[in-house]
C-alpha cells in the first residue's frame, strides 16, 4: 500500500483549512485517511502550522512520501529538513568574469597591505636602529642652509 502525507481540506466555501493527513495514495483527497498528524490554516496571519513531528517522522521512516504543499508544512515545522540541490547549478559566465575580477581586486589588496607591513618593519627596525646610534645630521637636511648658499636658488645675490 502506498501511502502519503497530503492535505485535506475542511472549511466553509472560501475560508479554506487544512488537516495533514497520512493516508492512501489511492484514496480521494477528501476521503478516509489513516492518521490526522497536523493542521495548517492559511487565514491566520501569520499562517498557522500545527504538525505532530514525532509523527510525521515516524511516517517517513516507514516509507511515506509527503506531497510538495506537505513536505513544505514539514519543512516549516522542522520534521524535515531543507531540500539539498538536485544537481549543482552550473557557473554562469557573467559570475566567472565577476569571482576572477575580485581574485585580482583581493590580490591587489593583498600587495599593498604587503608593501605596508614591509614599510612599517623597516621604519621600526630604522627606530630601534636610531636609538641605539644617533644619526649624525648633515648639511642640507631638514631646511638649513650650507654656507655659500641662500635660501632661494635663484642664483642672485641681494
Amino acid at each position: 500500500m502506498a501511502v502519503k502525507i497530503r492535505l485535506t481540506r475542511i472549511g466553509k466555501k472560501r475560508q479554506p483549512s487544512y488537516r495533514v493527513v497520512v493516508t492512501d495514495a489511492r484514496s480521494p483527497r477528501d476521503g478516509h485517511y489513516i492518521e490526522q498528524i497536523g493542521r495548517y490554516d492559511p487565514r491566520q496571519e501569520p499562517s498557522l502550522v500545527e504538525i505532530d513531528n514525532e509523527r510525521a517522522a515516524y511516517w517517513l521512516a516507514n516509507g511515506a512520501q509527503p506531497s510538495s504543499q506537505a513536505r513544505k508544512l514539514l519543512q516549516i515545522s522542522g520534521a524535515v529538513s531543507a531540500p539539498a540541490a538536485r544537481r549543482p547549478a552550473r557557473p554562469a559566465k557573467v559570475h566567472v568574469v565577476e569571482a576572477e575580477a575580485q581574485k585580482a581586486a583581493a590580490a591587489e589588496d593583498e600587495a599593498v597591505i604587503e608593501a605596508a607591513l614591509i614599510a612599517e618593519d623597516e621604519a621600526s627596525q630604522a627606530a630601534t636602529a636610531g636609538d641605539a646610534e644617533p644619526k649624525a645630521e648633515e648639511p642640507g637636511e631638514a631646511g638649513e642652509t650650507v654656507e655659500g648658499s641662500s635660501a632661494d636658488d635663484s642664483g642672485e645675490e641681494s
